[in-house]
């Protein structure tokens, strides 16, 4: 039988093309896909296309928007195998992340893509993007799909999705997975990295759409007032903190930061996850004096987790764990490939 891929068409730049009147850059109807990008036809391929009824800007991009993609794939998991999601590149990597934590027990791929350029302008990388991410989507092996998890395919390269960060505005490979190697590479075949993939999972699949969206970020910074440290540990509608801290996780020594962060978590018994600012490397609480003593408030050791996966995984575990201490010894596992621990 054909393999069959559903594709999702939820807004963003790669479905975009120049209108001849206005001059101007507008949604195309995806009805139209095979106009647009003739190539889909060589696929001995079943696709079919569900769009977003409204366009969602990527950074318009919300938890009920992760909702409805994810309740897409659990009304469909059982007609398709693979999914792809057409995405603008600015919020992608959140999307990715998310979805990831949301598709318990995924053994489907489900990949994302978009453009850096309109798919109607000359120039386009939104063709090779869209055409590669239908293959992979679609990609077996031994009647088994290759990839079983969420990820990202842009110039090129496929990166697990909740491992990956837009870094570049400007050029064609917009994405990097800077603590995690690549999946697979595109050139005249795709070279799958195998050990690099998921395992298949044991059990069926469970959608978990709930999010908590009550967190707070806490970016340091030379100069940084106890004001504002204080405001943001202490919003009463803030239930955990992502601390972007310096280097491999450290942050102010004076006397009045620590005292801000041990109050917030023995008062309050907040959550902070401390994530590092760097691209690439991971945070070890207690290789330096300013950090041994977030070890010993409590504070959470991301490891090597992006800022995009962090905001997502504590989402999803606020909305389905009650108990804080439960949630911190979660956030120190790695559930979905996130961070490299077991």
């Amino acid at each position: 039988m054909k393999s069959s891929v559903l594709l999702i068409y939820t807004g963003g730049t790669i479905g975009m093309i120049m209108d001849a009147g206005t001059h101007t850059l507008v949604p195309f109807d995806f009805d139209h896909l095979y106009k647009q990008v003739p190539e889909l036809k060589r696929f001995d391929l079943n696709i079919d296309i569900q769009s977003f009824e409204t366009p969602v800007d990527s950074s318009n991009m919300a938890i009920e928007d992760w909702q409805r993609l994810a309740t897409i794939i659990k009304e469909n998991y059982h007609l398709y195998d693979g999914f792809v999601i057409l995405h603008g590149t600015d919020t992608m990597a959140f999307t990715a992340s998310a979805l990831s934590f949301m598709l318990k027990n995924l053994s489907k791929p489900v990949i994302l893509t978009g453009s850096q350029l309109p798919i109607g302008v000359i120039r386009t990388d939104g063709k090779e993007n869209l055409i590669t991410a239908i293959e992979i989507a679609a990609a077996k092996k031994n009647d088994k799909p290759i990839v079983n998890e969420v990820a990202i395919y842009f110039e090129y390269k496929l990166y697990r999705g909740n491992r990956t960060h837009k870094y570049n505005a400007e050029h064609f490979d917009a994405f990097k997975s800077p603590n995690y190697p690549v999946l697979a590479e595109a050139g005249i075949n795709i070279d799958y990295k195998l050990n690099a993939l998921l395992e298949p999972p044991n059990n069926a699949l469970e959608v978990r759409l709930n999010m908590d969206r009550q967190i707070g970020v806490l970016k340091l910074f030379p100069g940084i007032t106890q004001s504002i440290v204080h405001s943001i540990l202490h919003s009463p509608m803030v239930n955990a903190i992502i601390m972007e801290s310096f280097g491999s996780g450290n942050g102010p020594s004076e006397s009045w930061f620590l005292n801000e962060i041990e109050q917030a978590i023995k008062e309050r018994d907040l959550i902070i996850l401390n994530v590092t600012q760097c691209n690439q490397g991971a945070v070890t609480q207690g290789r330096y004096a300013p950090s041994k003593y977030f070890l010993e408030a409590g504070v959470i050791g991301g490891y090597d987790i992006t800022f995009e996966s962090a905001v997502t995984k504590l989402m999803y575990l606020l909305a389905h764990i009650n108990n804080k201490s439960d949630i911190k010894k979660y956030l120190q596992k790695n559930l979905r490939g996130e961070i490299s621990i077991n």
